[in-house]
């Protein structure tokens, strides 16, 4: 990956150092307007916005992307740092750069108007640029229309031996889980999240698609899955054995009635230090705008943040729903105590622990 670091001065020291991170520096042309992104979200999804805001803005985006790591690396570069934003998935991964102090906070009229105020840092440390539902997935044959309407409907004794789902210390669980600590308060929510516990048909295990093969195999009834794995095991064509999990299912939002459908954000943020920062707050506000979020939207079947946004055709066959509106910092400011509950309960020791 190609990065540019504008400071003529700190070459050498930045050569270097980018070559231990595991990443080539070659300088762009000289004069060339671009920015540098750091990305958490796989190059096949990422690269049809970035030529499309090439293509509007004229600007270069030079991306490197990791599954993991990337604060590390930032820390480690200190002032070096040659990436000017950032781009993750997890409100888990946006606060811990909030916490490590490395965003830069922005003031931009346009991010205010695309993206809500509970989708975004209240100071302007990051946005949201996606949404995702942490939904239920349930079999068409044994839970009945109904029979499962909330997040509280899980811990429900009717519902004992049905339900599975990955590690309660994933960080899409622990964000489900400090939402309901944020909501109704961590002795309500380790009341709850016993029960759920309880009506586990098997210890925690695997990703979200697990769940969802277990479901079709008959080991539980319902899984705990975020939305977007729906859409992508029924347009699987490499796996074409996942449409028949999909198949199996039926998508669920829950709390419709109440505070609304948890969710959870991709998102993105301006470093600090950022030698081009002006072209990175272009970036996330491009990645804000009308023809980014349709192809968030079209291309992984997540939600748009901006409002009036169309959902794709596949997202919109399974039904409007109400989203619960509260904010997602204060889901962020809760994620210490979730996991510390995962723990306490010993959700991950499974139900007859």
């Amino acid at each position: 990956m190609k990065f540019r670091h504008s400071m003529k001065s700190n070459l050498s020291l930045a050569c270097g150092l980018i070559s231990v991170l595991g990443f080539s520096f070659v300088p762009a042309a000289k004069g060339a307007e671009e920015v540098n992104l750091y990305s958490y979200r796989q190059p096949f999804l990422i690269k049809p916005l970035l030529a499309a805001f090439t293509a509007e803005t004229g600007i270069k985006v030079n991306s490197v992307y990791a599954k993991k790591g990337m604060l590390e690396k930032i820390r480690a570069a200190g002032a070096n740092n040659p990436a000017d934003a950032i781009l993750t998935t997890d409100i888990g991964r946006l606060d811990a750069l909030r916490a490590a102090g490395v965003l830069a906070t922005v003031q931009s009229d346009t991010l205010k108007a695309n993206v809500p105020a509970h989708l975004r840092h209240p100071d302007g440390l990051w946005f949201g640029l996606t949404t995702r539902a942490r939904i239920a997935l349930v079999s068409k044959d044994r839970v009945k229309p109904g029979e499962l309407t909330s997040i509280a409907d899980l811990a429900s004794p009717k519902f004992k031996g049905r339900i599975c789902t990955r590690s309660g210390k994933h960080s899409y669980n622990v964000a489900l889980i400090a939402s309901v600590i944020a909501h109704d308060g961590e002795a309500v929510a380790e009341k709850w999240l016993r029960g759920v516990k309880a009506n586990l048909a098997r210890k925690p295990q695997g990703n979200d698609r697990a769940q969802a093969k277990a479901v079709f195999e008959g080991q539980c009834d319902i899984a705990i899955s975020n939305n977007y794995y729906m859409g992508k095991m029924i347009t699987n064509k490499k796996k074409p054995e996942q449409k028949k999990w999909a198949a199996a299912v039926r998508l669920v939002y829950l709390d419709q009635n109440g505070r609304g459908q948890h969710v959870n954000v991709s998102g993105a943020g301006v470093l600090k230090g950022a030698k081009n920062r002006a072209a990175a707050i272009k970036l996330l506000e491009f990645l804000s705008g009308d023809q980014a979020q349709e192809i968030y939207a079209r291309d992984n079947h997540e939600y748009p943040v901006k409002p009036g946004v169309a959902r794709s055709e596949l997202v919109q066959s399974w039904g409007d729903f109400k989203i619960d509106n509260i904010s997602i910092e204060k889901i962020a400011q809760q994620r210490p105590a979730a996991s510390k509950l995962v723990d306490k309960v010993g959700f991950n020791d499974g139900p007859n622990s």
